[in-house]
């Protein structure tokens, strides 16, 4: 396994802000699936969902892992952002 790098995954789903529970259940189950499959090359941390959209934050290998979870799992890719830091209240304290 190589070195995880952090990404931001941009997937347009129409009226995933108001998908049920159930819904949504269901959209990570099969995220889960996907990430067992792809055998170590995929780590998915968590989802932001939005009306039209959700943004989601993986550890990844590279963007063609991410691209091979999309297809196993059925959801869309929009954009690949690599995160190479991340600055938060804290990072003032430096």
């Amino acid at each position: 396994m190589g070195r995880m790098k952090r990404y931001l995954i941009e997937r347009d789903i129409a009226g995933i802000g108001g998908m049920s529970i159930v819904e949504l259940c269901g959209a990570a189950r099969a995220s889960n699936r996907a990430v067992e499959q792809v055998g170590g090359a995929v780590q998915w941390q968590h989802s932001y969902v939005g009306a039209d959209k959700a943004f989601c934050i993986y550890l990844a290998e590279d963007e063609d892992a991410i691209r091979r979870h999309a297809e196993l799992c059925g959801l869309p890719v929009g954009r690949i952002i690599e995160v190479p830091q991340i600055i938060d209240p804290l990072t003032a304290n430096n």
